[in-house]
């Protein structure tokens, strides 16, 4: 799309685990890593040739890592976070009220170091229709876009009503899909035919499907653009670029 920074690559980043550990769904424990090795691993990523980074207010430090490491190399990749969930001692809370959205994208761009947010996605909890109908958050993130600090808009949701009733709307939105979910295939197709983004998330099952089968299974259906992969691991990043470039290689 030619609002993005960059076009995103076909396997992007998600930064949750540069910031967060407590309270995560993945299979196994981890420890954070120090400002070191959140650097190493995000240049090495761009090094790599990865173009997508996505993070949220609510993965902890994981803004202020990405603003530390790789704000000098803004223009190599286009960048997304969220509004609206926010986590702090051990429970997530909901705020989508315009005062409180305006407020996060403005410590989202201080944080990230940067003056434009590519994507903003509503970080919506299951009651993602209610949030839609009931708060200012989709006015303000329009009102925002429209000002120019963000350059599209769209939600990261859970059912299939809620992400049909963005399409209207949104450039872009974020959803759960792999071989042992595929429940949102047909708005997954939907928003393609309007030129909407479409961002998979949970693509490996919070760890536990092969990215071997998992990610050419995810990138065959052309309306998706990219999958979101949090790993600690810059070989594993590496590994999951070359089989997500093999099932889907470059346009020449």
């Amino acid at each position: 799309m030619a609002f993005l920074t960059r076009p995103l690559s076909p396997v992007g980043f998600g930064a949750f685990k540069i910031g967060r550990n407590v309270g995560a769904k993945y299979e196994r424990t981890y420890e954070l890593p120090d400002v070191a090795a959140a650097d190493a691993l995000l240049n090495g990523l761009l090094d790599a040739g990865l173009s997508y980074i996505d993070t949220a207010p609510a993965y902890g430090m994981s803004e202020e890592r990405i603003g530390e490491a790789v704000a000098h190399r803004r223009g190599e990749f286009s960048l997304s976070t969220k509004v609206g969930e926010f986590f702090s001692d051990g429970a997530s809370r909901y705020d989508f009220s315009a005062e409180a959205v305006r407020a996060s994208v403005k410590t989202s761009l201080r944080r990230l170091r940067t003056n434009v947010l590519d994507l903003v996605f509503i970080h919506a909890p299951r009651e993602d229709v209610q949030v839609l109908k009931t708060t200012e958050v989709v006015t303000t993130l329009m009102q925002l876009r429209e000002k120019g600090v963000i350059r599209g808009i769209g939600l990261s949701g859970h059912t299939m009503a809620g992400f049909r009733a963005t399409l209207p709307w949104a450039d872009a939105i974020m959803v759960t899909y792999n071989p042992d979910d595929p429940s949102l295939a047909s708005v997954i197709a939907e928003a393609a035919a309007r030129n909407i983004l479409v961002i998979a998330k949970k693509g490996l099952g919070a760890g536990r499907l092969s990215p071997a089968k998992a990610l050419p299974w995810i990138l065959r259906n052309p309306a998706v653009t990219s999958v979101v992969i949090g790993s600690l691991s810059l070989e594993h990043m590496r590994d999951n670029l070359r089989i997500a470039q093999e099932a889907r290689p470059p346009r020449p």
